[in-house]
């Protein structure tokens, strides 16, 4: 009952509320990212949802788009703007995202929606990962977030799938707002976020 109705009855509520608490925040990060960056404030990109339906996640831009002379991305942290990087460890850059809760594309709780890259790379077990609507939150996030490895974070991706309850969703909510007051496992070891999967070898 709780997995297939309440859950997301329950996101658009507290995601609403939330929103509409945090809008002078979400307007006043908007205006100074689309002045500081003189383009859009905003990040979109693909994502795979539920049953890897894509859609488009939504969070505040927080790099630029340095390129290296071959016309590729440089890395995280070469392109990580000042200001990006004060609102990615205090975690506004999520704010936007509840817009995608409200429309039905996230969760409150769920496995992070990674790339659409990532999708031929999962073995059957990690791709179970996607039977749930993917959350700005989860499971993983408070359990070391990008400091562990890939393995261990599919690992718990699939264990909340299979123990989903409103008991859990609660206790995954208050440890995120503690851990975000402590700015703990916002980097990997060796990137600003997190390597990148290259599948299972």
């Amino acid at each position: 009952m709780y997995k297939n109705v309440l859950k997301y009855i329950f996101d658009f509520i507290i995601s609403l509320s939330g929103f509409i608490i945090l809008l002078p925040i979400f307007l006043f990060i908007t205006l100074f990212l689309l002045l500081a960056n003189r383009r859009t404030p905003f990040f979109l990109q693909k994502r795979p949802g539920k049953d890897g339906k894509i859609f488009h996640v939504i969070k505040f831009k927080t790099m630029n788009e340095k390129r290296d002379t071959n016309g590729n991305l440089l890395r995280d942290e070469e392109r990580l703007t000042p200001i990006g990087k004060f609102i990615r460890k205090t975690s506004l850059d999520e704010i936007p995202q509840l817009i995608n809760v409200i429309k039905g594309d996230m969760s409150l709780v769920g496995p992070r929606p990674l790339l659409v890259g990532y999708l031929p790379l999962y073995n059957k077990k990690q791709s179970r990962r996607h039977e749930v609507r993917p959350g700005i939150t989860g499971w993983a996030q408070i359990n070391g977030r990008n400091t562990i490895s890939w393995e261990r974070k599919f690992e718990l991706d699939v264990w909340y799938v299979d123990h989903l309850s409103f008991t859990l969703d609660m206790k995954i909510l208050f440890l995120t707002i503690k851990k975000v007051f402590m700015r703990e496992g916002i980097s990997s070891t060796t990137y600003v976020t997190m390597e990148p999967f290259n599948g299972n070898n």
